[in-house]
């Protein structure tokens, strides 16, 4: 039997990935790019789960001098055999373990308090202390030195100390190994996320502004270093938007390596690599050439016009990928036959509460981009790559900034428009927009739960279609739909209106006659209670709606959708049409249509 590589689900760490045999997607030409460009620093900003830890764990195991226990050196270029950098030529290979190197992520620090967070920073510092602590042997470091790097190795050191925790690590690193030192942050902004979600952003950003000015501003042990992360998190301090002139706003949006207030203040050389730049896109995500190659391997290509539309469609720069996470998840699903259908396995570990955040502040405006963006259109914002945390909720444009930075949207076209550089933006793939419906129907769900709808149940019982019309049209005007505008979806939207009703029983697509009739409502007591039944049309013109009606009502009767009901002892039915168009509703009962007769 032929073997096939398993499937590396949550696999981050590259020696793991390589040493136990699982199938990878080859990225390591992204040493020879940042060999290429000799930057100080390098700031990688990409959606959750598109492999930048994967990436930082490879540029690690390529780069460091690795001291292992015994004092030996490792040997990892079994790790790379075979790999595409071993072809890029020995200009870049000479660099293959020849640095000490600082690895240190700081997504631990998702914690609900401030204190909580700062510990699991110290903590993740610490062991990076220990793991290097055979800098402590012989005699590069001077006593005081010494004395310094055991009380932060230890925990024990004043706090002053935490804040140039890496630049003097790195300096130690660099007498030890006599070459300058490698440091890669993940997940640089975790804790700036979490800190703003959880009362203490300010705080965070002031241990962590310190921590990185020392370590990449003014460290001196430094070769470079590359951070990782979600989005930019910066702050024009120097000119306010308004004063900044329209030719700098444009060079910073073109070159935005140029301009670095706030959190990276000052460093010089910082390379900032968002999803608008055309540098290192291939390098996070997968290409279709990736994919086509993946699924060839399980032989499942039969599958590509399904993972195509479900989650493709993501764009750096100009370069079109996949989201790795989602795909690999599909994958193994598919060949180990744990389903047969796409899934929103992004949606299960990525936060969405800005998305529901959007959805639950939207204002008209809002709810009509949305509907649009849902339907498979676009809407143009202008872009704000320098958006804080403390900003997200300033303005709708800067939440619709912060979704496209984070994965949610995708530019399909950029334009200078009176001053300001405009992104035409849409939903990536399936997906996402699974994310934005389900969100939706949660959001309109708990919406519907908080109002006394007892007045349409009234109108209903006493036969008043016109304020059952009213009702219906607008709760519609005040949701947000998904635009296909399909029988189902009405279905679902009168179902959640009257779901919360104290007096009937809610029954709906039950067999029924010689069909299924859409949605009845019975009492519980038969002998003195009641049985409305509702049947559903949807119109292609607003002038069709009473048609649509009518035609509902002689279903209703043509069918016997009563039949049952009648069966059952109740003798009091009241039958309904209604005919729906976009956001308009028109009821109609056998009353009515008598009387229109």
């Amino acid at each position: 039997m032929q073997y096939i590589a398993p499937i590396p689900i949550g696999v981050e760490f590259y020696k793991t990935m390589i040493s136990e045999g699982y199938y990878y997607i080859d990225k390591t030409l992204l040493i020879r790019d940042l060999l290429s460009h000799k930057n100080t620093a390098t700031l990688f900003t990409r959606p959750r789960r598109f492999g930048k830890t994967l990436a930082q764990s490879m540029l690690k195991t390529f780069f460091e001098k690795e001291i292992l226990p015994d004092g030996t050196v490792a040997d990892n270029s079994v790790y790379f055999k075979g790999k595409k950098i071993m072809e890029a030529g020995e200009e870049y290979t000479k660099h293959m373990g020849q640095y000490p190197v600082i690895f240190l992520s700081l997504k631990s620090a998702k914690q609900p308090t401030y204190e909580m967070a700062y510990k699991s920073l110290i903590n993740g510092i610490q062991k990076e202390y220990i793991r290097h602590c055979y800098v402590l042997e012989g005699e590069p470091l001077l006593p005081v030195q010494k004395k310094c790097y055991n009380s932060i190795m230890e925990n024990t050191a004043e706090p002053s100390l935490y804040v140039t925790a890496i630049q003097f690590l790195s300096e130690c690193l660099e007498k030890y190994h006599n070459q300058k030192t490698i440091i890669l942050l993940d997940e640089y902004d975790v804790p700036l996320e979490n800190a703003y979600f959880n009362g203490f952003y300010d705080k965070m950003v002031s241990f962590i502004r310190s921590l990185f000015e020392s370590a990449l501003k003014t460290n001196d042990s430094l070769k470079f270093a590359v951070i990782t992360g979600c989005l930019r998190i910066s702050r024009e301090s120097n000119v306010s938007a308004k004063a900044e002139t329209s030719e700098k706003r444009c060079k910073r949006f073109l070159e935005p390596s140029l301009y670095r207030d706030g959190l990276f203040t000052g460093l010089n050389n910082l390379d900032v690599v968002s999803v608008l730049n055309e540098d290192y896109a291939e390098y996070f995500g997968f290409t279709q050439n990736e994919v086509d190659s993946f699924l060839e391997v399980y032989d499942i290509t039969k599958k590509r016009d399904e993972i195509k539309s479900w989650y493709d469609g993501y764009l750096f720069g100009s370069t079109e990928v996949y989201n790795p996470w989602s795909v690999i998840n599909y994958v193994k699903d598919i060949v180990y036959r744990n389903t047969a259908f796409p899934k929103p396995y992004w949606s299960n570990t990525s936060s969405n509460s800005i998305v529901r955040e959007l959805i639950e502040n939207a204002n008209d405006n809002t709810k009509q981009e949305l509907e649009e963006l849902i339907a498979g259109g676009t809407i143009e914002k202008p872009v704000h790559e320098d958006i804080t945390y403390e900003d997200i909720y300033k303005s709708q444009d800067n939440l619709w900034n912060f979704l496209f930075f984070t994965g949610y949207l995708k530019t399909v076209e950029r334009s200078f428009i009176e001053q300001q550089i405009y992104l035409s933006m849409t939903i990536p793939n399936e997906e996402i927009s699974y994310i934005y419906k389900n969100n939706i129907r949660e959001w309109s769900l708990q919406c519907i739960g908080k109002q006394d709808l007892s007045g349409l149940v009234k109108a209903f019982e006493d036969g008043d279609c016109e304020t059952a019309s009213d009702i219906i049209t607008g709760q519609l005007m005040d949701t947000i739909s998904f635009y296909d505008y399909k029988e189902d979806y009405y279905h679902g939207f009168i179902a959640g209106l009257l779901r919360h009703n104290s007096r009937y029983i809610i029954k709906s697509n039950r067999e029924s006659g010689n069909g299924r009739y859409d949605l009845t409502l019975k009492t519980k007591r038969i002998r003195k209670g009641r049985a409305i039944i509702l049947e559903f049309k949807v119109a292609d013109k607003i002038d069709k709606l009473e048609k649509g009606c009518i035609e509902a009502l002689e279903q209703i009767e043509k069918l016997h959708y009563d039949n049952d009901i009648i069966e059952e002892g109740y003798t009091d039915i009241l039958k309904y049409g209604l005919c729906f168009y976009k956001k308009e509703c028109f009821v109609m009962n056998n009353v009515t249509t008598n009387q229109n007769k």
